[in-house]
């Protein structure tokens, strides 16, 4: 797959691209070997060949218990992009349901209880608990208001022309 060109994303927008990729692995057990594969099948494997070569670009997000320094390279950034993309259209039959009002009310929190104790649990996991952005991400009045709004944005980038609107959203400044 050709990778186009698009800015370097901002440390804000590392953050919001990696959390995207929690969610999907809160959705999917199995995300990281999917990940991996994923990447392989859309010709991205030049860039992430092996699961911790994916993982060393995740850890461009500051909010990491372990992080690196310096920015992603615009090819790296844009095939993250590309393969969140192709990991939501994998996983949009389930994140319909998440966000379908047609769904019995009882079902429906079931599911979002069980995405919410996972996310939780890989957040507490990965993330360095003690900055400030992750205390927020964790508080019970912002967080499922969160993760309602990331379960939204995977929905928007799956599928044709999914790749612009996520680049407009992590490219997009605004709170």
């Amino acid at each position: 797959m050709a990778i186009n060109n698009c800015s370097v994303l901002t440390r804000r927008s590392l953050e919001r691209l990696d959390l995207l990729l929690l969610v999907i692995e809160s959705l999917d057990l199995n995300a990281s070997q999917a990940m991996t594969w994923t990447s392989a099948q859309l010709g991205l494997e030049h860039i992430f060949p092996n699961p911790v070569e994916l993982w060393k670009r995740r850890c461009h997000n500051p909010l990491r218990r372990t992080s690196r320094r310096g920015k992603l390279n615009v090819e790296e950034s844009e095939a993250l992009m590309i393969l969140l993309c192709a990991m939501a259209q994998r996983l949009y039959p389930l994140l319909h349901q998440l966000l379908s009002s047609k769904e019995p009310e009882s079902i429906n929190s079931q599911r979002w209880q069980l995405l919410n104790q996972r996310f939780s649990d890989l957040l507490i996991e990965r993330m360095n608990i003690r900055k400030g952005a992750v205390q927020r991400l964790l508080n019970r009045n912002y967080f499922e208001t969160n993760n309602k709004q990331l379960v939204l944005t995977l929905a928007i980038c799956a599928g044709p022309g999914g790749l612009d609107r996520l680049r407009a959203n992590l490219l997009d400044e605004s709170p």
